[in-house]
């Protein structure tokens, strides 16, 4: 159930929203409560710390929407209510290579100057 809400999500956030805020919107992941009544909506955003809050802002904004979009594609009787929430692992990961980067060429200029 999560694979299919996560491409539904996916495919109405992305096409079906026309909110300029969601351009960047990538939904990663999507976990369902044990009684299918709820379900986390993991989200990356692109861009910098304003335009992520906008986007979740405008995620909150139209999750009924989603919801009822979801309800009609899929034929549920009951979709879950949807909360959405920044998918912050590929950004932490995102920043770790960037450090790591940053040390390796720091290194790589400290051992030209040692030669």
């Amino acid at each position: 159930m999560a694979e299919t809400l996560r491409e539904e999500i996916s495919e109405i956030v992305g096409y079906e929203l026309e909110d300029p805020r969601l351009r960047s919107v990538t939904v990663t992941d999507v976990r369902v409560s044990p009684d299918l009544r709820d379900a986390n909506i993991y989200v990356l955003v692109q861009g910098d710390e304003d335009e992520k809050r906008l986007a979740m802002s405008a995620l909150d904004r139209a999750s009924n929407f989603v919801r009822r979009q979801v309800a009609l594609n899929l034929d549920l009787h009951h979709a879950p209510v949807l909360h959405f929430a920044r998918d912050t692992v590929e950004e932490n990961a995102a920043r770790i290579e960037e450090v790591l980067k940053e040390l390796s060429e720091e290194d790589n200029q400290d051992n030209a100057e040692e030669s």
